[in-house]
């Protein structure tokens, strides 16, 4: 039996579910080729965060005032600040290298949270060739006078934006941390998404008892973490026609499986291919490729949404009444 696992994302037609999303190896061409030739469907690169822009067009403020008011004529050389393309040249000579050495489409990727910019290095990533964009809104919420209103509006009007300053699909990732998430799924598709990304990580600080320092500190993903993605993406799929991507925890052909099931058009993964190689790519396809014919389904878009909230059995799996039942199924070892 033939099996297809074709699926569409951004109305980009992909060979496959499975997606490499920013990270180590998708800043690297090497990694890139190595990523293709193990069957992988498209590749986001690594960020280009808010910061580096921030920083960048400092730094060549600073260049550009030192010993410019010793001679006045030299004011008329000077670019005005905002009109003047800061952004750093490797990340689009990486976009531009990264187009013509793979066949798969190749999303860029901002991160930020604030307007500023971000339209102009929209275009300047779509006219390097990028066949999407992922707008990686990364924001804390640590200023008790805002309210979730300013918050949400912020980044309604970040989406919007963008999308207008651009032709190509633009997609939308942002965490769980909503009152209402549904609502404001729909509303940031209102405002342009033509995808939603779920979810953002947000790594956590960590304390360094010795130096009592506040540090960074990476912990890649595990497989329980796709259960979030999992549970909103049900959810969402019961009503919104956009395409959704899950991330975060997707490590297993039952990661794969089980949130197309639940509607995501793709899976998205980092952190196991940095802990098994690119090769882990052609093994998680071999493997969907087998469940998909022991199931008996035709292609990935017949199975895609089977058992969303809309067209589970049990609807109500996804919400409050399951709780109960959630918390008095554990059966591990009595210690009492």
């Amino acid at each position: 039996m033939s099996v297809d696992l074709k699926t569409h994302y951004l109305g980009l037609e992909l060979s496959s579910p499975l997606v490499a999303s920013p990270g180590p190896m998708t800043g690297k061409i090497e990694s890139l080729k190595r990523l293709e030739d193990a069957g992988i469907a498209a590749v986001v690169l690594p960020s280009l965060f808010e910061e580096q822009l921030v920083q960048e067009e400092v730094e060549i403020a600073k260049v550009y005032d030192y010993g410019s008011q010793a001679f006045s004529e030299a004011l008329s050389y000077l670019p005005d600040m905002p009109d003047y393309h800061t952004g750093p040249r490797q990340y689009l000579q990486l976009l531009e290298e990264a187009k013509e050495a793979l066949k798969v489409p190749v999303i860029g990727s901002l991160n930020g949270v604030s307007t500023g910019g971000w339209t102009q290095y929209a275009q300047l990533m779509e006219s390097s060739g990028a066949d999407a964009l992922e707008l990686n809104i990364y924001y804390l919420a640590t200023d008790p006078n805002r309210t979730a209103a300013d918050i949400e509006q912020q980044y309604l009007d970040l989406i919007a934006a963008v999308k207008q300053a651009v032709k190509i699909p633009v997609s939308v990732k942002v965490g769980p941390y909503f009152s209402s998430l549904p609502n404001m799924a729909r509303r940031m598709v209102e405002a342009g998404a033509d995808g939603l990304v779920l979810f953002n990580r947000f790594y956590q600080p960590d304390i360094e008892l010795d130096q009592l320092e506040v540090l960074p500190h990476l912990v890649l993903s595990t497989s329980e973490e796709s259960r979030l993605p999992l549970r909103w993406i049900a959810i969402l799929r019961s009503f919104l026609d956009t395409s959704l991507a899950a991330t975060s925890g997707v490590h297993t052909v039952d990661d794969v499986v089980k949130l197309l099931l639940g509607g995501a058009d793709v899976t998205m993964m980092t952190s196991s291919l940095l802990k098994y190689g690119p090769g882990h790519v052609r093994t998680l396809l071999q493997s969907l490729t087998v469940w998909l014919a022991e199931k008996e389904y035709e292609s990935v878009e017949q199975m895609k949404g089977s058992l969303s909230q809309k067209n589970s059995p049990d609807p109500a799996a996804f919400e409050r009444a399951n709780y109960i039942k959630t918390i008095t199924s554990y059966t591990g070892t009595a210690w009492w």
